[in-house]
């Protein structure tokens, strides 16, 4: 899978340090799926919550932070929309960020 962009990543985990090594482990493991289908992401990440708008939920670091992205499966390329805290991710709206 293609992920743009890293940079969002790599901002969020130098205000929360401890959220480093989760981001990277999860951008490596994604980086060489290859989903065609929200199914095929479930095989790998069953605790993945699947919403509206080909978004989906990732829970980082024991869930202490959520990962909001969009998957274009026909074209194997994920958008990281939002990584923050809880707090922050009650304040969004998954279906539109």
């Amino acid at each position: 899978m293609r992920i743009i962009a890293k940079k969002t990543l790599r901002e969020f985990w130098q205000r929360h340090p401890d959220a480093e090594e989760p981001l990277l482990a999860w951008y490596r493991e994604v980086k060489q799926a290859d989903w065609d289908t929200p199914a095929g992401l479930k095989e790998m990440y069953g605790n993945a919550s699947i919403v509206g708008d080909n978004r989906v939920i990732f829970n980082i670091k024991g869930n202490d932070y959520r990962l909001v992205v969009k998957i274009n499966y026909r074209y194997r390329v994920v958008y990281i929309r939002f990584v923050g805290t809880h707090a922050g991710y009650d304040a969004v709206d998954v279906e539109e960020v």
